[in-house]
């Protein structure tokens, strides 16, 4: 095995790495001698272990901690062994939770007090409760934790980005490839990777066949979770399911750690608290209880960390040390109704990100210590967005003063110029194609911030469309698009017009290189950032 290697072991190799007796694996655990439960027994018969469907998946890596993430088919409990050593001669041990029908079978582990910049190993098993002497083959998965030391040897931070996951009916093509830019990313070896939402699309259906233009056929694995739009816990549930059927995408949660944020489609096209839709493909019609539902399921799914204070929390930060900071966004749970979005001044009906998300974003980003911070953002800032003919989804609202929601954004972006906050680069997904912005406050109709970057990415296996129009209220330049207006609209991945981003700090020079790569990972955009000390 190479040493970064996330395969699953077989029996053949578990039985060398770990010594047996009497149905007990006794380890070599050189960390602790009593914290943790004796190791899993070996048993033969797969019909009566538990069963790890789809895989594992590590994720919120901050500091010295990270969540460990799987599935089991029953009533189980969760236990990861990891080690910095691959064949897990010194190994440690942790004992999760149960995994009951409450929470659909999955299950995640908080590792503590890892070692910083190392790369860890890690193997999960279930443990049934039925008969607690059977266990599940095991499955086994890496990641690196940052380096956050001053001392020592300096290392490079390098991370991708991207988002929206299997949407416009675009699902897994088996006969293509699956999911192939997932392979395309982990291929790159990033330290870890933040999808910025639409990480499903409960709102669209999966059919069997899509006929191509060229007359050729898209073929699509299906599922009864698929095959409608989701209302229930359910079919919220199956969403996320139908994706880690993708071998590509279990592969890579296995090996890339992820930081993880929602935008609309987790629950529905353009959704915001309290609407009530006007469709007829829905018998559920309150959004508010399918958003209880989506978020439950997004939660359950995806190894995110859970706030002490407030477990439904989504926006959150990450530490990389003295070069990096992430502060993940939600645009969604606190924002008023979509409308015309014209108010003259601030209110509950402005709202976007909220004011307290928006406090904790400028506490947290004028307490930073990092070089660069990065906001990680589920939509661009100034790319409009309608939502029908007169309301709009998003920030911007057309050229002019700042108006309706714009009025919170420009609040931030003045605080961040009075207070004088440097290096701030913002990352995002949701308009299904790749682009570099640059804003400049002497191109802008509201002038009072400092200038900064914005990089878009993504589709990853949806539907790719044309550019959208743009707002001179914060006056995004254009700098690189990767398509243009003539394009057809909804272009399937089998034209390979799939986007991610990547980006590299340099420990030495303290540069950022944003790269933006294709569904094959060629880079088609590449720029330098300089800090500002």
């Amino acid at each position: 095995m190479k040493p970064n290697s996330s395969s699953h072991l077989s029996r053949r190799q578990f039985l060398l790495t770990s010594a047996t007796v009497g149905g007990a694996i006794i380890t070599n655990n050189l960390f602790s001698k009593s914290t943790f439960a004796q190791a899993p027994g070996i048993v033969t018969s797969e019909k009566i272990r538990p069963q790890i469907p789809y895989g594992v998946a590590s994720g919120d890596i901050n500091g010295d901690s990270a969540v460990i993430w799987s599935r089991s088919n029953k009533l189980s409990r969760m236990i990861v062994e990891y080690s910095m050593d691959e064949s897990f001669r010194n190994l440690r041990r942790r004992i999760g939770a149960l995994t009951t029908a409450k929470n659909d079978f999955t299950a995640r582990v908080n590792l503590s007090g890892l070692l910083q910049g190392e790369q860890i190993f890690y193997r999960v098993f279930f443990q049934d409760l039925a008969n607690t002497n059977i266990y599940s083959a095991p499955v086994s998965g890496t990641f690196r934790t940052p380096a956050l030391s001053k001392t020592g040897a300096k290392k490079d931070i390098f991370f991708a980005w991207s988002g929206d996951t299997a949407g416009q009916g675009w699902g897994i093509n088996s006969e293509w490839g699956g999911m192939k830019i997932y392979e395309s990313i982990r291929q790159l070896k990033p330290d870890f990777f933040i999808h910025s939402g639409d990480y499903i699309y409960a709102d669209v259906p999966i059919e069997a066949e899509v006929k191509l233009d060229n007359g050729k056929i898209w073929k699509n694995l299906t599922t009864p979770e698929k095959s409608k739009v989701a209302e229930t816990l359910k079919e919220f549930r199956g969403n996320y399911i139908y994706n880690l059927l993708d071998e590509n995408v279990r592969r890579f949660n296995a090996e890339i750690p992820q930081l993880v944020q929602w935008d609309d489609h987790e629950v529905v096209n353009n959704w915001y608290p309290g609407e009530i839709l006007d469709d007829n493909r829905y018998q559920v019609k309150d959004v508010s209880l399918l958003a209880k539902r989506a978020k439950k399921a997004f939660l359950e799914y995806t190894p995110i960390a859970f706030n002490a204070d407030d477990p439904e929390r989504i926006y959150r930060a990450f530490n990389y040390g003295s070069l990096l900071e992430i502060f993940m966004l939600d645009k969604r749970s606190y924002r008023g109704a979509n409308s015309p979005n014209r108010q003259p001044v601030m209110g509950k009906d402005t709202e976007f990100l909220g004011n307290s998300q928006v406090q904790w974003l400028k506490n947290k980003l004028l307490n930073s210590k990092a070089t660069w911070k990065v906001i990680a953002s589920d939509m661009p800032l100034g790319l409009i967005i309608p939502d029908g003919k007169f309301d709009f989804e998003n920030i911007s609202n057309g050229d002019g003063q700042a108006l309706g929601r714009e009025l919170e954004i420009a609040d931030l972006l003045r605080f961040i110029k009075q207070k004088n906050i440097r290096n701030i680069v913002w990352l995002t997904a949701d308009v299904h194609y790749a682009a570099a912005h640059y804003y400049d406050p002497n191109k802008a109709q509201f002038q009072d911030f400092k200038p900064f970057w914005e990089f878009v990415a993504g589709p990853m296996n949806s539907g790719t469309f044309g550019p959208n129009k743009l707002d001179n209220t914060f006056a995004p330049q254009v700098k690189f698009q990767s398509v243009t207006s003539e394009m057809k609209p909804n272009r399937s991945p089998a034209d390979e017009l799939q986007f991610f981003g990547t980006v590299k700090i340099n420990a030495d020079s303290q540069v950022m290189t944003v790269a933006l790569h294709n569904l094959n990972g060629k880079v088609i955009y590449s720029q330098d950032l300089q800090p500002e000390t």
